[in-house]
């Protein structure tokens, strides 16, 4: 009975989902009762819908055409997960209003700019008008709509409390979010510096030594060991560029490649990540505030342990804490605490299996663990600033050594001849 039901409701959506793919977006402008120029946008099969529905609101139709292709497709830009966290604010605050589902998808799609999203959202509305609940509707974009997501509102919808576990859901998305950006912007910094840096020494080699190299020649001048390098240099990025070039592109495209097919070699990449000084610290303390953050929203929704920490094991944007999560949940499902669970993995400080224990012995399991991902994501901003002051003076090594010591280099000749003058 519940697959035939099951499978009823996935017919529904995919039929919604036709139907409105068969929509067309149309402009219009009409005259009102008044004789006031009003415009507006229509999604109707064809344009004599949308005169006959302007006509029975009471307006005169001007003119009605469908709405001309963005230049680079129609496809609009990706959707992001900011997107979706304010979406989740958004629908929330409404429902909490009083607003028909329906209703506020309506009014969240039509003030999208995004096309993508609000294709989608509208596509989700047609599946929740066709019978689907939520949860089922956003299961036809498990990409923007994870199965943690999915999870949650299935829990709310379960428990009569949507309105509070969307907003919760968009408290989460928000830090989140806040959490990696954070990430980025400390990563980013010395990683443009240093591509620069390459970019420039380039440059030198390719341009600039050449040049100084002639000079030398013509004045028959004896280099020395660092300048003769520096020309050895120049002489094969000039004769093999391409090599130079190829070789650190196919080594890029290599890493994600194998990262991306290859289980064990990100595995790798991921734990040698978290043994690096400072930046290895800075993703322990990321990953332990994603854990406990996702960790206390699912179980504070009503989601089963097991079942949270199946979703939770995504979350934590690491791959060795995930399978550690996955591990605590076998271990969880034959009967073991979560406590000692995480204690087996060696992975979390004991500070954090402590506050979890006190809360598994006292019924406030969510509230310990939101008071964990609290303090953890303080010590992320903490660790994010002081990356950020113990990266600059390395930068600042690196360049001096690889474009300081270059120009240096190229000088010594001439204050070698300027001092035999």
């Amino acid at each position: 009975m519940a697959t035939a039901t099951a499978t009823k409701n996935a017919r529904a959506i995919g039929v919604a989902r036709a139907e409105v793919n068969k929509l067309v977006m149309y402009e219009w402008v009409a005259l009102d009762k008044r004789g006031k120029r009003m415009k507006g946008e229509m999604q109707a099969k064809n344009a004599a819908l949308v005169k006959a529905e302007l006509r029975r609101q009471g307006m005169n139709p001007q003119t009605v055409r469908e709405r001309a292709k963005p230049l680079f497709g129609a496809s609009g830009s990706s959707v992001k997960p900011r997107d979706v966290a304010i979406f989740s604010r958004q629908i929330a605050t409404m429902m909490a209003s009083g607003v028909p589902m329906v209703q506020a998808f309506d009014i969240i799609a039509n003030g999208q700019k995004n096309v993508r999203f609000k294709n989608m959202l509208n596509d989700v509305k047609n599946g929740i008008e066709g019978g689907a609940s939520l949860h089922e509707a956003l299961a036809q974009y498990p990409v923007q709509f994870d199965e943690l997501y999915r999870n949650l509102v299935h829990a709310g919808e379960s428990a009569g409390v949507l309105d509070t576990v969307l907003d919760t859901v968009a408290t989460y998305k928000e830090r989140m979010e806040s959490i990696k950006s954070k990430i980025k912007k400390a990563l980013f910094y010395p990683i443009m510096v240093l591509v620069v840096a390459l970019l420039v020494s380039m440059i030198l080699l390719l341009f600039v030594v050449p040049v100084f190299q002639q000079t030398f020649a013509e004045a028959k001048a004896e280099l020395p060991a660092p300048t003769q390098f520096v020309v050895a240099a120049s002489k094969f990025m000039q004769s093999y560029w391409w090599v130079v070039i190829g070789s650190i592109v196919g080594s890029v495209a290599a890493l994600i490649f194998f990262k991306k097919r290859s289980q064990k070699f990100a595995h790798f990449l991921d734990r040698v990540s978290l043994r690096i000084p400072v930046i290895g610290d800075l993703l322990h303390k990321s990953a332990i505030a994603r854990f406990a953050r996702t960790l206390g929203v699912t179980f504070h929704a009503g989601v089963p342990l097991v079942e949270a920490l199946d979703a939770v094991a995504g979350a934590t944007g690491s791959i060795v804490y995930g399978e550690a999560v996955k591990q605590m949940r076998d271990d969880i499902a034959v009967g073991h605490q979560l406590q000692l669970s995480m204690r087996q993995t060696n992975l979390f400080p004991n500070m954090v299996v402590q506050m979890t224990a006190i809360g598994e012995e006292s019924g406030s399991l969510d509230s310990m663990l939101f008071k964990v991902a609290e303090f953890y994501e303080e010590e992320v901003n903490t660790a994010v600033d002081t990356l950020s002051s113990l990266l600059e003076p390395f930068i600042m090594i690196i360049l001096g050594v690889l474009v300081g010591g270059m120009v240096i280099s190229l000088y010594l000749p001439i204050f070698k001849l300027a001092g035999t003058v």
